[in-house]
Parts: C-alpha cells; structure tokens; sequence
C-alpha cells in the first residue's frame, strides 16, 4: 500500500454535527483521542456555514438536527460545493431499509451508523476514509 504523505491525524479537520451536547462531547473526545482537530455545529444551519468556511476533512452528521435536518444538509453540501466531503451519517431514529438506502446513495456519506455510536467502529471508519495512521498511544479499543 502506497503511504500517504498526509497520514497525520493532526492534520484533518472533523466536524461534528448533532443538537445533543452530551453526544457531541463524547464525539469530540473520541475523536481527538484518535488526533483529529475538530468543530461542531449544533444545528443545521450552522453546520452549512461551518462547511463551506472551514472546508473540512470529514463531517459526522446528525440525520435529526433542528432548524435543517441532515438530509437538507447534506444535499446543501453538494449544492455549494462540498460534495466531495466525505459524511458519516449518525441517527438515534429507527429507520427503514429503504430511508437508510436512500440516504447511503448520496454520493459523499461513506458509512451510515446508528445510536448509541460504537466508539472503536467509528475511530477505525474515520482512519480508513481519510488514509490515516492511529496515534501510537493508544486510541479507542
């Protein structure tokens, strides 16, 4: 496998998208135990305004977010765009096989996840779609 020159997680940026503080906290520490930078949002329109000025590595998106749901969201993306920014989808809401096919048609979501988020399946998704290496002390388990 090539080695990537940008294979420092230092050197990405994540967003982080969701109305639940608690959630975004454990969010935020996961993934900054893993190297990343991060910003949040916690709405759906703050989120918007964040993407297009900060223009990050990743977003992990909330499907149910107040003022624009994340659906809006990530279709706004690719309307500015910001389509090529890769998403992982996060929701708490039960939904059917056809809304989670729906939404995984989008050309930027990478990886559909549902609540509560397993923190060691999400550190690995985000070293595996921005090319990085796991810090060497340590990183979730």
């Amino acid at each position: 496998m090539d080695t990537i020159d940008s294979g420092k997680p230092s050197e990405k940026l994540i967003l982080l998208v969701d109305d639940d503080e608690s959630l975004l906290d454990l969010m935020d520490h996961v993934v900054k135990k893993e190297g990343f930078r991060t910003d949040r949002a916690v709405d759906g329109p703050e989120a918007l305004r964040k993407v297009d000025a900060l223009k990050p590595d990743l977003v992990i998106l909330d499907m149910m977010l107040p003022g624009l749901g994340g659906y809006e969201v990530l279709r706004q993306m690719q309307a500015i765009g910001c389509g090529d920014i890769p998403i992982i989808v996060v929701t708490g809401r039960q939904m059917d096989k056809q809304g989670v096919e729906l939404i995984r048609q989008e050309t930027n979501v990478k990886e559909f996840m549902e609540k509560p988020v397993r923190t060691a399946v999400l550190s690995a998704s985000l070293h595996r779609l921005l090319g990085t290496q796991r810090p060497p002390t340590g990183g979730a388990a």
